[in-house]
């Protein structure tokens, strides 16, 4: 029997994934493209399926019309069957805002009737915008074997990057004995991911005690740790939560390194090809004759007659002549027209540069966006979805084209760094 038959999955993909900016103005986080033809959620996904569990239950909130499509029944990763499945569940909203989930542990509250509707022995529970390769099939062995009421996915980062996290302090059995929440001042180096197994019946008392707890960093764990066997499972290898436009991008370079930690193919991940025009449906990339091409991955429908260097296209994205793209990431469909240059940019779907369009110019990569000092902040430009610059404009660093911007939206042909549009 696989150890898994018994376990319910929940996978958090509600979140509103502000800090991506324009890339989630139409649709869900985990739903953001990634890595040429995937899903940020497909990586979630995958590792439930290669675990073995077959029973998950996706919490959405915002925004997910995108996500509720790409998931379509399951297929893609092998959740259909008598006594497999993947249910979609939207919050229970009534006439008030506060009926929409207040926290991760109070969306999971809202779905008690779904958890007692699946009887599971163990409750994995999930976030769905994370980039990593994790065996949730020795994630529950170990929480048997430590006989823990709550198993918490840790592991080590820089000091400098704790405050991000709740981190946990541990005795020589692993045993968490101290929990501090995004602490300002770190007292350990010892990182939770978000990803924790809990014993059903556990979880449902420990919801049930009081509502107005409603997160499980900052109130249902510390309480858990407090009076009960909670326990730090070690993680080794690549994790990333994407969660900012700087992290996004930096994922999507890592890729491309020649000792890239991050390898979907070989991880096994799936993504659903029912659901986009996918490599399936594409005709093979073309390389015109006198193209460069370096460190980049090229997607299936690609027409290359330019310059890429560095980057991450998706499929269907055409780079006209005497075209240079370096450092960036082009979403499905783009068309990059003659002489246009795009330097260390972002550009979702559909989206149009024009002729000798300059997108990323200047070397002042510190000024921060006015509108968004916290998102754009490396040099980092992004263009909103279908958006369209017209011929021989030049966009600054750290500038936003939102999306569905025309010709007639640009104020003039030289935007600033730091701007928005």
């Amino acid at each position: 029997m696989i150890l898994g038959d018994n376990t319910l999955v929940l996978l958090l993909a509600g979140g509103v994934g502000s800090r991506l900016n324009v890339l989630v103005q139409t649709r869900a986080k985990p739903a953001v493209p990634f890595a040429g033809f995937y899903r940020i959620i497909d990586f979630s996904l995958s590792n439930v399926m290669n675990s073995g569990l077959s029973q998950v239950g996706v919490l959405t909130q915002y925004k997910p019309l995108s996500l509720m499509r790409h998931l379509g029944t399951g297929e893609a990763w092998d959740f259909t069957g008598r006594t497999r499945g993947v249910k979609i569940l939207p919050p229970r909203t009534g006439a008030h805002d506060s009926d929409w989930y207040k926290g991760t542990a109070d969306a999971v509250r809202q779905n008690i009737d779904f958890i007692r509707a699946h009887p599971a022995k163990e409750t994995i529970i999930l976030s769905g915008d994370h980039i990593y390769r994790m065996d949730l099939d020795d994630l529950l062995r170990f929480h048997r074997r430590k006989q823990a009421q709550v198993t918490i996915a840790m592991m080590v980062v820089p000091l400098s990057e704790i405050h991000q996290f709740g981190a946990g302090i541990t005795n020589d059995e692993g045993r968490i004995i101290e929990w501090e929440e995004k602490p300002k001042v770190p007292r350990t180096d010892l990182a939770s991911m978000g990803i924790y197994v809990f014993d059903t019946e556990y979880l449902l008392r420990l919801l049930e005690e009081n509502r107005e707890e409603v997160d499980f960093g900052m109130h249902l764990i510390p309480k858990a740790i407090e009076r009960d066997n909670v326990f730090a499972y070690p993680f080794h290898g690549y994790w990333r939560d994407v969660g900012t436009v700087q992290a996004y991008w930096e994922a999507n370079m890592d890729l491309l390194k020649v000792d890239s930690e991050i390898s979907p193919q070989a991880w096994g991940i799936r993504p659903n090809p029912y659901a986009d025009r996918l490599a399936e449906d594409r005709c093979p990339a073309r390389f015109a004759q006198g193209c460069v091409v370096e460190g980049s991955m090229i997607s299936a429908g690609c027409v290359i007659e330019g310059e890429v260097l560095n980057s991450v296209l998706s499929p269907g994205v055409r780079v006209g002549k005497h075209v240079r793209v370096k450092d960036s990431i082009i979403l499905h469909d783009c068309i990059l027209e003659e002489g246009a240059v795009v330097d260390l940019a972002i550009l979702d779907k559909r989206v149009r540069v024009g002729q000798g369009v300059v997108v990323g110019q200047g070397e002042d990569k510190a000024t921060p966006n006015k509108s968004f000092p916290k998102h754009l902040y490396t040099g980092i430009t992004l263009i909103g979805k279908e958006a369209e610059v017209p011929d021989r404009t030049v966009i600054g660093r750290n500038c936003v084209v939102t999306p569905s911007r025309k010709g007639g939206d640009f104020p003039s042909l030289n935007i600033a760094t730091g701007e928005t549009i």
